[in-house]
């Protein structure tokens, strides 16, 4: 019943692979669960970089762990250097210190905690333009690459959060 009255009333839903459903579906659980479990049920960019910086100073983070996601943004949000439309529908707000998340992008920020912070910071919008409806205004078709390596960074951070 479900699937059906989505499909009747959420805008591009009917179009969307079971791949894709099933990816949109994994990110609002892992999401959830992360939100709890890491972030004390408090999700916002000041939370993220405070989290990873404690982290970072408990020695728990690796570099090399998260490359393949930052590679997979970059990719997504950088074309000649520079930021690209991607990047701007992101919506980055003030107090999701896009400047950080910009020089990660460009390479210019190498610290680990600052790296994984933006990554997150990324996964947060993807969150809030999500949940708050801003992806059903463009469609969510062509989400698939973006839910998944989500779902993939969310699920890593989870398992660090463990060791702490």
């Amino acid at each position: 019943m479900l699937p059906e009255w989505l499909n009747l009333n959420a805008p591009g839903f009917e179009e969307l692979s079971n791949e894709e459903k099933n990816a949109i579906m994994h990110f609002s659980l892992l999401w959830s669960l992360f939100e709890a479990q890491v972030l004390n049920t408090s999700a916002s960019a000041n939370s993220i970089c405070s989290k990873i910086n404690s982290w970072s100073d408990a020695g728990i983070l690796s570099p090399n762990a998260f490359e393949e996601y930052k590679n997979y943004f970059v990719s997504r949000y950088i074309e000649d250097g520079n930021v690209n439309y991607h990047f701007t529908h992101l919506h980055l707000r003030k107090n999701d210190e896009p400047e950080l998340v910009e020089s990660v992008l460009k390479g210019n920020e190498k610290s680990v905690a600052n790296v994984v912070s933006a990554l997150l910071i990324i996964v947060l919008r993807y969150r809030n333009n999500f949940f708050h409806g801003v992806k059903w205004a463009y469609g969510l078709h062509g989400q698939l690459d973006n839910f998944n390596t989500a779902n993939q960074l969310l699920m890593k951070v989870i398992e660090l959060n463990k060791q702490i």
